[in-house]
């Protein structure tokens, strides 16, 4: 009877999650993601004529760098030669993003910071050239897989990188403003831009990306109405198989 007793308690935990504390490490194993995913990550200021973007690649490369191996790259000479990053050109963008390869149990992720452009995309000052949501899920689709990714483009205009052809299962994609608005916090008085601020709030005090869009939506615009500015209006989009996704290190 004590066998039978044990076979049937065995049996019930391995068919449901509750009754076994530590079956799983986390909600993510079952969908073959760790719970504490690594990422291999790209960091893209844009543009080098205010100091904003710059700013905003190191800070969330300081929040990352526990759970991250991080290239940054910069359209600032300043920053090429004291801080070693990479310069933000197009073609060394795209080819960082496209041999990211992750190890099985890491993920990718993006962030790319700049002024935008309807219908173009965010410049790349440094090959004048812009980054565009084609060009970009190309590089991630070859080097990304289908790895879970995040992509957060901050920009005017940015809404466009949160349609297709980036939709994909397994993304999260953030970006700064519907596809038929500008962003804010672009000059020379701000310390990040209102959305590159509020993203880096988000990554101290949530623990998934959906959490963190939500807090960023009241942040933006909370700052929207202290300026009197016209609403930006943050666009998302969570992938069915990372929609829960946890931020790195969280």
């Amino acid at each position: 009877m004590d066998i039978l007793a044990r076979l049937a308690c065995l049996l019930l935990a391995l068919s449901t999650t509750t009754c076994a504390p530590g079956f799983l490490a986390g909600a993510f194993e079952n969908q073959g993601i760790p719970s504490r995913l690594r990422f291999r990550t790209v960091l893209v200021a844009g543009d080098s004529s205010i100091a904003v973007f710059d700013r905003a690649t190191a800070a969330v490369g300081n929040r990352l760098s526990g759970a991250a191996d991080i290239q940054r790259f910069s359209s600032t000479r300043a920053v090429i030669s004291r801080e070693g990053a990479g310069v933000a050109s197009l073609d060394r963008v795209l080819g960082a993003i496209s041999t990211l390869r992750p190890a099985r149990g890491q993920g990718c992720l993006v962030f790319a910071t700049s002024h935008g452009a309807r219908e173009q995309g965010l410049a790349l000052t440094v090959s004048e050239d812009f980054l565009t949501p084609a060009s970009l899920d190309d590089a991630l689709a070859r080097g990304c897989g289908e790895a879970p990714t995040v992509v957060i483009i901050s920009g005017c205009y940015s809404g466009n990188f949160a349609r297709p052809p980036m939709i994909r299962p397994n993304r999260v994609i953030l970006t700064a403003a519907r596809a038929d608005r500008t962003s804010f916090g672009c000059s020379a008085e701000f310390e990040y831009t209102v959305y590159d601020r509020c993203l880096l709030t988000a990554l101290d005090n949530t623990a998934t990306w959906r959490e963190a869009h939500d807090l960023i939506l009241g942040c933006v615009e909370e700052k929207e109405r202290e300026l009197n500015a016209v609403p930006s209006g943050p666009r998302a989009y969570f992938g069915q198989n990372v929609a829960g996704l946890p931020i790195p290190g969280r």
